[in-house]
């Protein structure tokens, strides 16, 4: 059975996914949906996931949406080695942590900021740019003595968080204070089969 990725190019939520399907060595069909025509809004994409958004993943009859979800599925049916998502309780709840954590700071911060300058999002940009320094300088502490968020390995808790930290400076959010955090990144783009997110020249990147 073939899996579909409902995505769009532009979206980290879509990166973290596209980027652990890779790590997986999983071959999907990316299918992207036209956010600037609403058609994530449609009858037929809202009977796929009531929220209207994407990511959305099928694999074959199961339709998983939401970006955590969908990894938390994927690590659970194709990761037989429990590499990415452990099977100890303690490591679970400090993914689960840094899950959290991409769908809280990371989404008011990195991710809205990018928002502002990418899609002209009506939000408090100045105040996105507070919570993303905020993140990033306790992120730098908590990587100042270890290589990933989680675990001593990388993990899906590293996925979920990559792609707006990455991209953070498209939202006008510089990296460069950050050498403990920028370090971590390089690492994840060192893992084998990582694909890169598109970038956009906005922002610190224009």
């Amino acid at each position: 059975m073939s899996i579909k990725l409902y995505r769009h190019p532009l979206s980290g939520h879509s990166h973290r996914v596209e980027l652990f399907l890779s790590l997986l060595e999983l071959d999907a069909e990316l299918i992207d949906v036209d956010l600037m025509k609403g058609a994530h809004k449609a009858p037929e994409f809202i009977a796929k996931n009531i929220f209207g958004q994407v990511p959305l993943l099928e694999d074959g009859n199961v339709t998983i949406p939401d970006a955590n979800a969908i990894l938390i599925y994927l690590a659970g049916k194709y990761d037989v080695d429990n590499n990415w998502l452990p099977n100890e309780a303690v490591k679970q709840a400090e993914v689960q942590r840094f899950l959290s954590v991409a769908a809280g700071q990371v989404a008011y911060g990195p991710a809205a900021a990018r928002l502002v300058t990418l899609f002209g999002a009506e939000l408090d940009h100045q105040k996105t740019i507070a919570i993303s320094e905020q993140l990033l300088t306790t992120l730098e502490t908590h990587l100042s003595s270890r290589s990933w968020l989680a675990t001593n390995k990388p993990t899906i808790a590293d996925i979920a968080n990559y792609a707006y930290i990455a991209h953070a400076p498209e939202g006008g959010v510089t990296l460069q204070n950050y050498p403990n955090v920028m370090a971590w990144l390089k690492r994840i783009e060192g893992l084998p089969r990582f694909v890169p997110m598109q970038s956009s020249s906005v922002g610190l990147a224009a």
